[in-house]
């Protein structure tokens, strides 16, 4: 644990650039203003949004203006006895200085759901103000009962023009000489973290050039967390991309998580999914080509399957639409659920038997292939739902043809 005004050798750029004051503090400006309204003992909160937006320095900045006693520790390398710790001091400072105490957790969803409890008593109680900093949605990373007794705040990963003018207070401040060229293509590859980019400003040296950048920095980090939010963030934007229609936008979604590292055989099986959950009889090939992408992707592997992917992610993009089928399904299994389950009818058993024979089993059924147009008298459902109509093809893609030979077929009834 670290007390807020505890003195440390010179650190990073990026520790010695914290923000003095909520004035100097760049990005943010809603959340600021929320902060601006509290008394000065603020409610718990959790901070939650990206790398370095701002999550550590605007507790601290709390924990300065409230002039609460500001401890931090980080999740990843502490546990239960840290936070004992922690409530044992606030509880003797309360009871003995009648100050209270501002816990700092950063990464808190990297504690378990005892951990998280372990809190809830002195937040009631007002032996601490807990604020906690995420980089995952509180929504799935922080139990209940402790997200109800804390407001969530949520940053933004800073613009590349906030991020600039963060580079070029820091090149002012430490005598650092930067191309105007140069700060941009920082803020450009730091992807809206101010850490990352006032660390690529140290390393420059004391002169930082668009070319010395380029050697230092070759390829941009990607932000795709393949088991937190983004993955799922990133594979929504691409299924609703080919949704709507639009390859490019697909293209772009299906990059960032190759790009980013994402497991191949993830992304095949949403085309799987989506090539009979939203393409579906409108284009029966779109599940052919989505398995094939599966198989074509397993035997070569990557990088080269990307080709693959790319191919069933423009077809099911450009395929015609329908949820018909699905919907049909939806539709069945609700009446399964919800309508007494009557025996299969008398026709429609198999007579394996002389006494099956006997007792009616397979009496009355018409062979389809021996009926004019191959279209039979009888019902092949329970008589209570027998009539419902489940499947109503679309009137786009191959599905109008099916449409139309449903349509004749009823005629024919």
């Amino acid at each position: 644990m670290s007390d807020l005004f505890e003195r440390k050798l010179p650190g990073p750029l990026s520790d010695r650039m914290r923000p003095a004051s909520f004035e100097e503090f760049v990005g943010q400006e809603e959340v600021l203003r929320a902060l601006a309204k509290f008394p000065s003992k603020p409610p718990s909160m959790i901070l939650w949004g990206p790398p370095g937006c701002g999550k550590t320095t605007l507790a601290r900045l709390v924990g300065e203006r409230t002039g609460l006693h500001f401890l931090q520790f980080s999740a990843v390398t502490s546990g239960i006895k840290e936070v004992k710790e922690a409530i044992d001091q606030a509880k003797w400072r309360r009871l003995n200085e009648g100050k209270g105490t501002l816990l700092f957790v950063d990464e808190i969803h990297r504690f378990n759901r005892g951990q998280q409890d372990a809190f809830l008593p002195h937040l009631e109680d007002g032996t601490i103000v807990l604020i906690g900093a995420t980089t995952e949605n509180p929504s799935f990373e922080v139990n209940s009962p402790l997200l109800s007794r804390c407001r969530v705040f949520t940053l933004q990963p800073l613009s590349d023009a906030q991020v600039k003018a963060i580079l070029s207070r820091a090149a002012g401040l430490e005598k650092i000489e930067a191309e105007e060229t140069a700060l941009e293509a920082i803020a450009g590859l730091s992807g809206g973290d101010a850490r990352t980019a006032l660390n690529l400003l140290e390393m420059g040296g004391r002169k930082v050039t668009a070319a010395g950048l380029a050697e230092l920095a070759q390829k941009r980090v990607l932000l795709h967390d393949k088991d937190r939010e983004r993955h799922y963030d990133t594979v929504s934007a691409f299924i609703k991309s080919m949704r709507g229609s639009d390859p490019d936008a697909a293209l772009y979604w299906l990059a960032r998580m190759v790009e980013g590292g994402e497991d191949p055989l993830f992304i095949v099986r949403r085309l799987v999914i989506f090539a009979s959950e939203d393409v579906g009889n409108a284009d029966p090939r779109a599940l052919q080509v989505a398995v094939a992408a599966k198989d074509a992707v397993h035997f070569i592997g990557m990088p080269e399957g990307f080709y693959a992917l790319a191919q069933a992610a423009t077809y099911l993009a450009t395929a015609p639409k329908s949820n018909a089928a699905g919907e049909a399904y939806k539709a069945a299994k609700a009446d399964v659920e919800k309508l007494a389950n009557e025996p299969v009818p008398l026709h429609l058993r198999n007579a394996v038997t002389g006494l099956m024979k006997a007792s009616g089993y397979g009496k009355g059924y018409e062979y389809a292939h021996d009926q004019p147009g191959a279209t039979v008298s009888h019902g092949h459902r329970p008589p209570n739902v027998e009539g419902r109509v489940y499947y109503a093809p679309t009137d786009r893609g191959y599905e109008a043809t099916i449409r139309k030979l449903m349509e004749e077929r009823r005629r024919r009834q």
